[in-house]
């Protein structure tokens, strides 16, 4: 057993103004040598919403629920926030609790994979910002919970509402396209357990894999389905995931596909790359094509994935086994040194 005085929630974090964006780009990319322009370029998307990202409402928002949820289940822990790239900071949320006396935490990142985008980077982040604060309390972040029931639960009831709003005609043959964000080819045979086997995939491929699986599975449709990726970054002579979400609408307008659902189920919350690279760009290709587009949103507060962070919590408090859906080899619950490194 394992005694807890607080909930930490880690996100990416975003900007809230115009003003915002670009020294929030810098930090996200700080040490990478991106130039200016692609900042400026990136930095575009963003203005489209007035620099405004979504996320740090989502959070907000899934730490009111959260407030809720634990208050009627008997989870008696205070609840703080803090972000990797923007405000709140993580480090400053460290030494906020170390002001309260905080002395134990269990931490929930808003991804749900193993990579190192994912999850190890988080752990560095923690560990980074504990080393800043003298006196900081002991954080233990939650395994990567991929398919854990809510998180699946939420997507297969986004999913049919989402199948619901095509025409009936249409509604039948529609392609299921799981999206997920694309990561370079290394860092994608990098993620999971090294000691695991995943078959012929990677760790996060199998994972995405899974969940497209178990999701179309609880569907019942007999859909067709299939992983996509999106939001891509790095220089053209780097391998990442593939096939891009727009190319992919490419070749299904010439196989006489007539209507996709998109299921974004590599997020958590509809984030600025959902919003933009889905809504926007995803969008505008399917209409080019004359490809009927309904997007699924993501978890965000669906009550299956606010009462699965109470799960996860007692979980890990009371050491139970992992909870999930799927039937991979379990990788990254206590966090081995050598699960889901950069290179």
């Amino acid at each position: 057993m394992r005694s807890y005085d607080a909930f930490l929630l880690i996100s990416f974090g975003g900007p809230e103004k115009r003003d915002d964006v670009i020294p929030f780009l810098e930090n996200v990319t700080r040490g990478r040598g991106i130039p200016r322009e692609r900042l400026a370029e990136v930095g575009e998307h963003y203005y489209l919403f007035d620099g405004v990202s979504p996320i740090n409402q989502q959070c907000r928002d899934l730490l009111a629920a959260l407030r809720v949820d634990f208050a009627a289940n008997g989870v008696d822990l205070p609840i703080y926030w803090g972000n990797r790239n923007w405000d709140p900071y993580l480090a400053d949320t460290v030494a906020a609790m170390t002001r309260d006396g905080v002395r134990r935490v269990v931490a929930l990142s808003t991804s749900a994979y193993s990579n190192y985008s994912s999850h190890r980077q988080y752990l560095e982040d923690v560990e980074r910002a504990r080393a800043a604060v003298p006196g900081a309390p002991e954080i233990d972040l939650i395994r990567p919970y991929y398919d854990h029931p809510g998180f699946v639960d939420a997507f297969v009831d986004h999913t049919r509402q989402a199948l619901e709003r095509l025409p009936e005609e249409l509604r039948a043959d529609a392609r299921l396209l799981y999206s997920a964000h694309s990561i370079p080819l290394a860092m994608a045979e990098k993620s999971g357990d090294p000691r695991r086997d995943y078959g012929p995939l990677t760790a996060y491929e199998a994972q995405l894999a899974e969940v497209a699986r178990l999701v179309t599975e609880r569907l019942g449709g007999g859909h067709r389905y299939e992983v996509v990726y999106q939001s891509r970054s790095g220089p053209p002579s780097q391998p990442w995931l593939e096939p891009d979400i727009n190319d992919r609408l490419e070749q299904l307008a010439q196989e006489g596909v007539r209507a996709v659902v998109v299921v974004p189920h590599g997020f958590v919350s509809d984030h600025m790359e959902v919003k933009y690279d889905l809504d926007v760009e995803a969008r505008e290709t399917a209409e080019k094509l004359g490809i009927r587009l309904e997007r699924a949103a993501a978890p965000g507060t669906h009550p299956a994935f606010v009462a699965m962070v109470r799960d996860l919590v007692s979980e890990r408090a009371e050491g139970r086994a992992p909870r999930g859906l799927g039937s991979i080899e379990r990788s990254c619950h206590d966090d081995p040194a050598d699960c889901c490194q950069l290179r």
